[in-house]
């Protein structure tokens, strides 16, 4: 989803990567998952989960336009044995931290940090020109990228049903031009569940959809934690943002709005 910094408009075609593309298998541990959630509670699980609203004042990273909510129902509920996290056009000028925008979503972070293990989440995807749903792990301190960062999943809706996978370090990110990254066409992302997953290892980050891995990133260049900082745990987080760089490249189509990412579970097997 991209760290703390905004790109050019005339980076935005290089934003996606496709240079380290495969096609293994994979498929999750038959263990029961270390940690997990199944959104199978009435209410959002405060001591799993938090809401991130830290920069609403100021403004998002990327030039996003999104008001990130705090435990509002209509941006971030359990509906039906999922997460719904819905991106909404409205202007809640009267919330104090309110910076002027003119939609809301939802931020969730997760409460504990995780590190190198599988990692699988359901999920049905938002389509609507101007949405950004990403699924993604990002350190709870330190600067970016320098500290790191794994796209398990994002998505722009001027390009929907193609999901992309990029981890982001010093030396390896789209500011650069030098992003590590693949994607791969999901025909029916937006309207049927698929199961986004990462396989994070100390040689390997290897990322897929519905059992195959079409992304890996192997530990194997010089320049140690620049090259790779993926050496400690990360919290996750799940989105939807509004416009910025990459989602609002095509600009924003507020008539296909409320939209809406669906996550029926999140499970994490450690290694």
């Amino acid at each position: 989803m991209f760290g703390p910094i905004a790109v050019a408009m005339a980076q935005v075609a290089s934003l996606a990567a496709t240079n380290y593309s495969v096609d293994v298998p994979m498929s999750a541990p038959a263990a029961k998952p270390d940690w997990a959630d199944e959104f199978d509670a009435k209410r959002i699980d405060a001591a799993k989960w938090r809401f991130d609203t830290s920069r609403n004042k100021q403004g998002w990273f990327n030039n996003e336009k999104q008001y990130y909510a705090a435990d509002r129902a209509e941006n971030a509920r359990i509906e039906g044995g999922a997460l719904v996290i819905e991106a909404r056009r409205e202007r809640l000028s009267t919330k104090r931290d309110w910076g002027g925008q003119d939609y809301s979503s939802a931020k969730l972070v997760s409460r504990r940090a995780y590190g190198y293990g599988y990692y699988e989440v359901r999920a049905k995807l938002p389509c609507g020109r101007g949405t950004w749903p990403a699924i993604w792990l990002l350190p709870s301190t330190g600067t970016w990228p320098d500290q790191g960062e794994i796209d398990l999943m994002e998505m722009v809706g001027w390009q929907a049903n193609v999901v992309h996978a990029t981890p982001h370090s010093g030396l390896f990110n789209h500011t650069k031009g030098t992003q590590r990254g693949a994607e791969v066409t999901v025909p029916t992302a937006c309207r049927e569940f698929h199961l986004y997953q990462l396989d994070w290892r100390p040689d390997a980050i290897t990322i897929g959809v519905d059992g195959r891995g079409y992304m890996r990133v192997a530990n194997d260049q010089p320049g140690g934690l620049g090259a790779w900082p993926f050496v400690r745990p990360y919290n996750l987080i799940l989105n939807v943002a509004v416009g910025g760089d990459w989602g609002g490249a095509k600009g924003v189509d507020d008539t296909v709005l409320p939209q809406r990412m669906t996550i029926d579970y999140v499970r994490y097997w450690a290694r």
